[in-house]
């Protein structure tokens, strides 16, 4: 099971902990939506500010975060890359 978390209201003035609990579900602009799990923890942050965010609950499962490489190695492989089609 997981929930859609929605930004529905500014954060313009909120104190810097909720700016924080904002970030931490994933949320950056006004409107942005996310798909999390339905856990404890994500629930408490919902609660710490549900008057700026909407919640539904979804059906299936959370859509698992993608991994990126450190910005080094993403920058070395395309040098490497770009080396190699010049060869």
């Amino acid at each position: 099971m997981a929930i859609k978390v929605k930004l529905t209201k500014s954060f313009a003035g909120a104190s810097g902990e909720m700016l924080d609990t904002i970030r931490g579900l994933g949320l950056k602009k006004f409107g942005e939506e996310r798909i999390l799990k339905d856990t404890p923890a994500i629930r408490g942050m919902w609660f710490k500010v549900k008057h700026l965010v909407t919640l539904e609950t979804v059906n299936g499962e959370a859509p698992a975060p993608k991994r990126r490489k450190p910005r080094k190695i993403a920058l070395r492989d395309r040098a490497r890359a770009h080396q190699a089609k010049q060869q």
